[in-house]
């Protein structure tokens, strides 16, 4: 029987994460046996003050994670911006590879890498976040015999993320966020079996490697769905029929919560695009019918007013729609849960 330590705890959020990140790590004991390695979801560009805010809100020190450093037992690494963090033999990689769900750092991303080199080692938490995220590495950890954690619904600022994992896998723990790191000790150093475990499916094996910048034959990987990236235009495949996730040829991935979130903001900024043009397009007829009438050619004149009639009234009608959707969005955004 081949027995290892569970060592290895993998920790993603996402939107109101700063907070459940500080409770959770000020739950975890200054002796874990274990190595905690963070993602949140962050802008591309700067720098992340996230090792500084997490080394002080508990006992465990933070570093942002670097290209080949060694994972420690006892500190917790933070995945910097605009980097995938995976795990590789016990090291970890950092990756510019594609995004999924528009992010880079992505927590899926780690997850997988983690559940095809931990399996039963490995210790997921998933903590608050919209949309999906992290529900598909959750899934590959419990299917390699990892422990599954996620927030407490009521003490997430959103629900999205852990509510997800909840509804797709049976998770060993749901607690507050600052009840989660003495979770994670206790089952933290326990020796777990690792020979007869499920190896990695062809598709987690996949994803993993595209996430690593890895050479990935994407046919292999599922049929067209008819559906376009939002990032590339490319055609998306269908790589997960059951919880509907898709890629496209250069590894853009999608969950269809995210992918419809993204449609609307590609819609969105198609109409404000269409309204800028109609402005332009009454100026521009304004103007010319105003030289007309200064030419004494009248009958082109009012050729030219009545395109900027219409013009106008289309744009007051795009106008209108654009702003009252804004005015809906933002009464939906303070209107209590």
């Amino acid at each position: 029987m081949a027995l290892e330590p569970r060592d290895l705890v993998v920790v993603g959020a996402s939107a109101g994460g700063v907070e459940a990140l500080r409770g959770f790590v000020a739950g975890l004991p200054a002796d874990l046996p274990a190595a905690v390695v963070v993602v949140l979801h962050l802008p591309a560009g700067g720098t992340s003050a996230l090792p500084a805010i997490l080394g002080r809100s508990g006992p465990l020190p933070a570093v942002s994670a670097r290209q080949g450093m060694a994972l420690e037992r006892g500190r917790i690494h933070v995945a910097p911006p605009d980097h995938h963090v995976l795990v590789r033999d016990g090291t970890l990689v950092l990756s510019h590879g594609p995004t999924e769900n528009g992010h880079r750092p992505a927590v899926d991303a780690l997850f997988r890498s983690a559940a095809v080199a931990g399996g039963p080692r490995v210790i997921g938490v998933v903590l608050s976040g919209a949309l999906d995220d992290g529900t598909a590495g959750m899934v590959a950890i419990a299917t390699r015999g990892g422990v599954t954690m996620v927030q407490d619904l009521d003490d997430a600022l959103y629900q999205g993320m852990p509510g997800s994992v909840v509804k797709h896998v049976r998770v060993d723990q749901v607690l507050p966020a600052g009840s989660l790191g003495d979770a994670v000790r206790r089952y933290a150093g326990e020796p777990v079996e690792t020979a007869n475990v499920p190896a990695p499916s062809a598709l987690l094996r996949l994803e993993t490697r595209f996430a690593a910048q890895q050479t990935v034959e994407v046919e292999k990987m599922g049929e067209p769905s008819g559906f376009s990236c939002p990032d590339c235009a490319g055609t998306l495949l269908d790589v997960d029929a059951e919880r509907t996730r898709f890629r496209c040829r250069v590894g853009h991935a999608w969950t269809a919560d995210a992918l419809l979130d993204a449609q609307a903001g590609t819609l969105e900024r198609a109409l404000w695009t269409a309204l800028r043009t109609l402005e332009e397009k009454v100026s521009l007829a304004r103007k010319m019918g105003a030289d007309a009438r200064n030419r004494g050619s009248g009958k082109l004149a009012e050729r030219y007013e009545r395109t900027e009639e219409e013009a106008s009234h289309a744009a007051d009608v795009l106008r209108g729609y654009l702003l009252s959707d804004a005015v809906d969005e933002q009464a939906r955004a303070e209107r209590p849960s």
